[in-house]
């Protein structure tokens, strides 16, 4: 894909050095990407309070799974600042970790471990202070209907288990903030109401929710970030811009 030379969008002033009492929970300001000499988004900005929710749409390449690798401090933001209580995050990455539920479109399945297995690492990992792991795990699993694959094997489930699985861990080890990637895919109707009910309840909780997706999701009050709107790209969008694989990534 040819582009064209660009210049990197201008940082944006320094973050306050103190929390405000008014400030949101978590926010981004002036946040831009680049990847390689290709801007991807440049001048957007958030600001979530508890149980608020971000809708992230548009095409392939348009910054979507980008936008929440920055949200997840997976990714430092080329210009801007992501805040949380209006501190930058850079500052305590491990507690942004500890907080934070980033699900990428690509499903960390180990193929090897089974059904259980699988998510109990991921609760272990993400929450330790679980104290019944096994309890937790069963609980998401069976709302699913996965619990009667708990002692299958990864690399014997069908995409839509395995989507099943990958969003299962988020609700054994719900962490406050969801950073979710496509999670419908390969999902029926029955899996993505479950879906719906866990983060509407997560945001009843006082969660936060970003996703992307192609399809319609029921997310009521969401605020919609059309990526296109933030892009100085929209014509000839590549395919796979947007793709884990494109940063030569995969999840677990």
């Amino acid at each position: 894909m040819s582009t064209q030379p660009i210049e990197p969008p201008v940082e944006a002033a320094a973050p306050p050095s103190a929390p405000s009492p008014s400030a949101p929970l978590f926010a981004g300001q002036g946040l831009g990407c680049i990847r390689g000499d290709r801007v991807v988004f440049r001048g957007l900005n958030f600001a979530c309070q508890p149980g608020d929710a971000l809708l992230l749409l548009g095409r392939n390449g348009s910054g979507k799974s980008s936008f929440l690798r920055v949200m997840a401090a997976l990714v430092a933001p080329a210009a801007g600042h992501l805040l949380w209580q209006g501190q930058p995050v850079q500052d305590d990455r491990e507690a942004h970790g500890l907080r934070t539920r980033y699900l990428g479109h690509a499903d960390a399945i180990k193929p090897v471990l089974t059904v259980a297995e699988n998510v109990s690492f991921w609760v272990r990992l993400w929450a330790p202070e679980v104290a019944d792991v096994e309890a937790a795990v069963h609980q998401a699993l069976e709302l699913f209907d996965m619990g009667r694959l708990a002692d299958v094997p990864g690399r014997f489930l069908s995409a839509g288990q395995k989507r099943r699985v990958n969003l299962a861990r988020l609700f054994a080890a719900p962490g406050q903030v969801w950073l979710l990637d496509e999670p419908t895919t390969a999902l029926d109707k029955a899996s993505i109401a479950v879906l719906e009910d866990q983060i509407a309840a997560h945001r009843a909780r006082g969660g936060i929710v970003a996703l992307s997706t192609h399809t319609d999701v029921v997310l009521p009050g969401a605020r919609a970030f059309h990526m296109e709107d933030f892009s100085p790209h929209r014509e000839g969008l590549a395919e796979n811009d947007d793709d884990d694989s494109a940063f030569g990534w995969t999840e677990g």
